[in-house]
């Protein structure tokens, strides 16, 4: 047995006092020998209402975070908003006003190559002093591999009092970002501010690798305009409660559905919705189209 789930036998009430109907329950329950049949345990104990679901939501997210790495929950490199180290203040103020993010990774000629993390709270020097220098205001950046763990990143990131850091792929290039935020809604769900905003553009993110990033909450209608489907939304408005319903229960991270040429994986979900879809053509799917084909067509 894993010495790091507790037995059901140890329990802060004397064996002495115990009923011997609790003693012969414990004798014949068998205890979780690994992590699904824990999570199974702990969805049976969220069907009889001994847990809420924001509970079980958390702690499926606490698991996903020790599965998940950086590669998977980043912005990527093409969404990342970033500050050319080039530009003059007055130039690159009016980017920062609108994206109103807390931190900036900056660059200086490419993206790849990035000097430094811009807080916005920094510019307020800007106006107060005559003399501003960017570049001595920036704090040094923090690069982590795309395969970092997510629960280990989270420790660095408290250890070291770090909120953002680069991701960079196997040559050395900037794949993205990820912020300890990221990481955070993993277990807790959205973390929603004053400056949340839903943009469609951004609820399909394509990768180089030809595969996308769907929100869940994408409707139906945008996405068959993006992927050239055509599914219906007479029974539902998103992508996310499409493939809910094919999969007939709320899936977990890591199944899989294919549905027409298309093959949909749980990229982030909770016990109650799915967040996040990955997205991929089928590449057979031309070949079984041919194999089906009637001779001579």
């Amino acid at each position: 047995m894993n010495d790091s789930y507790p037995s059901r036998r140890h329990t802060d009430k004397p064996q002495e006092k115990r009923s011997l109907l609790e003693r012969l329950t414990d004798f014949i329950s068998p205890e979780p020998d690994s992590r699904s049949e824990l999570l199974e345990i702990l969805q049976d104990a969220h069907a009889r209402n001994l847990i809420d679901a924001d509970s079980l939501s958390m702690i499926e997210g606490v698991f996903q975070v020790s599965e998940l790495c950086a590669r998977d929950m980043m912005v990527p490199r093409a969404q990342m908003d970033a500050i050319n180290i080039a530009e003059n203040p007055d130039d690159f103020i009016p980017f920062v006003l609108e994206k109103a993010h807390s931190r900036y990774p900056v660059y200086e000629g490419n993206r790849d190559n990035v000097i430094g993390v811009l807080l916005a709270k920094d510019l307020l020097r800007y106006y107060a002093e005559e003399e501003f220098d960017v570049r001595g205001m920036l704090r040094p950046a923090v690069f982590i591999p795309e395969s970092k763990r997510l629960n280990v990143l989270l420790h660095d990131f408290r250890q070291n009092r770090n909120h953002i850091a680069i991701v960079v792929d196997e040559y050395g290039g900037v794949a993205g970002l990820i912020t300890i935020e990221d990481v955070l809604e993993q277990i807790v769900g959205d973390i929603e501010d004053e400056y949340d905003f839903d943009e469609e553009s951004g609820n399909i993110i394509a990768s180089p690798d030809g595969r996308f990033r769907v929100r869940a909450l994408t409707g139906i209608e945008q996405f068959n305009e993006s992927f050239g489907t055509h599914y219906s939304d007479e029974e539902v408005d998103t992508i996310g409660g499409f493939v809910t319903n094919h999969f007939g229960h709320v899936p977990h991270r890591g199944e899989k559905v294919r549905l027409d040429d298309l093959i949909f994986e749980v990229l982030r979900a909770d016990a109650r919705q799915v967040h996040m879809l990955l997205v991929r053509r089928d590449p057979m799917a031309g070949q079984r189209e041919a194999a089906l084909a009637p001779p001579g067509t």
